[in-house]
């Protein structure tokens, strides 16, 4: 349960804050306001003004506190990218949930977190000394308690100068995805491909020139992942079509 409630109006002092043991960043609140036992502090970061989103050359700067529909609004976005956050969250969600607390809640079923993953966006850190680290999201998601640790997120930076698209198989269409597949390709020949619909955090399939042996690439990315959804076989042949789909 929520015992403390900071609202600080400077980076630097929401950064001193949580250095405090059992202190959190508040966003949109969508997992912190979900009920638990445990006593926490929480340092909400709306008047920090990080929810701006603006164009700068071939990058789209997004500040961490934005929404995921002010994201989805945003001019030129690809449509790749619409798709997932559509089936990340319904609208109402969307209104609330933050594109930076939506990436650190997310697990390996999530279509945002798959799509970044692919577009190989790039987190902006800020660390209690205010000083400023940017990481790959890939290298991020998997280590999010040792990354995060006295830290916050205060910017995504998206490439829009990349062909990407989005697909996925579920039991409704409203469900989390049994399979996703999210593809990259940029004007040099990089191909980047990432999977989702199990474990903790997406599966980095292929990230190369060209995209001979996708499909082979995307078995070889979910050979175990097995669990009460789905069979790895299932997933792997599932896989390898949408990888196909995406490409296409």
């Amino acid at each position: 349960m929520i015992t403390t409630y900071h609202r600080p109006k400077t980076l630097t002092e929401a950064l001193t804050l949580i250095a405090q043991p059992k202190t959190y960043p508040l966003g949109g609140g969508i997992q912190l306001s979900q009920f638990s036992d445990e006593a926490f502090k929480v340092v909400d970061l709306q008047a920090l003004a990080l929810n701006g989103i603006s164009k700068k050359g071939s990058t789209l700067e997004v500040g961490a506190t934005a929404t995921l529909q002010a994201l989805l609004e945003t001019p030129d976005l690809p449509d790749s990218l619409k798709k997932a956050i559509q089936h990340e969250a319904s609208l109402n969600t969307r209104n609330t949930a933050t594109v930076a607390g939506t990436l650190v809640a997310s697990d390996g079923r999530s279509p945002f977190a798959v799509m970044m993953m692919a577009l190989d966006a790039k987190i902006t850190l800020r660390d209690t000394n205010n000083e400023e680290e940017n990481i790959q999201i890939g290298d991020l998601l998997p280590l999010r308690e040792e990354k995060l640790q006295k830290k916050l997120i205060t910017q995504i930076s998206i490439p829009t100068n990349t062909k990407s698209a989005y697909e996925y198989v579920a039991r409704t269409p409203a469900d989390k995805a049994i399979v996703c597949a999210a593809l990259t390709q940029w004007s040099a020949g990089r191909t980047r491909l990432v999977l989702g619909g199990w474990s903790t955090s997406p599966a980095l399939a292929m990230d190369g020139k060209g995209a001979e042996g996708i499909e082979a690439a995307a078995k070889n990315a979910a050979h175990d992942a097995t669990d009460a959804w789905a069979s790895a076989e299932y997933r792997q042949d599932v896989a390898a079509t949408l990888a196909q789909r995406c490409l296409a």
